[in-house]
């Protein structure tokens, strides 16, 4: 899948979220772009726990918690930080080029769960 350009910068606020969605994508999912510490991440839009969007919930560092039953997952790698959640988010590269910001889709972060392992 070629990547897509979401945004440029500016337009995400710092401890924000947008969401990308599965129709712009061809994905099975929404994705949640977050920035956050100066660095733009992406992880599927829903919780691995339970029906809700990560987008919606609480950005602090590197972690994101779910706004339904406080599960947190890393921004950085996916995994699942706390119970009730299990099971990572899976991950997406993002890439800046120039001030746009563009999201390759399907394509895990270095270090992330495997796909089988976020389904």
């Amino acid at each position: 899948m070629k990547p897509i350009k979401i945004a440029t910068v500016g337009d995400i606020e710092d401890e924000g979220a947008m969401v990308v969605g599965r129709s712009q994508t061809g994905w099975t999912d929404d994705i949640a772009v977050f920035f956050s510490n100066g660095e733009y991440r992406a992880l599927d839009d829903t919780c691995t726990h339970e029906n809700a969007s990560l987008a919606e919930g609480w950005i602090e560092g590197d972690e994101v918690e779910c706004p339904i039953h406080s599960a947190k997952f890393s921004l950085c790698t996916g995994a699942a930080l706390c119970l009730p959640a299990t099971r990572p988010a899976r991950t997406h590269r993002v890439e800046l080029r120039g001030d746009e910001i563009w999201l390759h889709v399907g394509v895990p972060v270095e270090g992330a769960a495997s796909g089988d392992e976020a389904e």
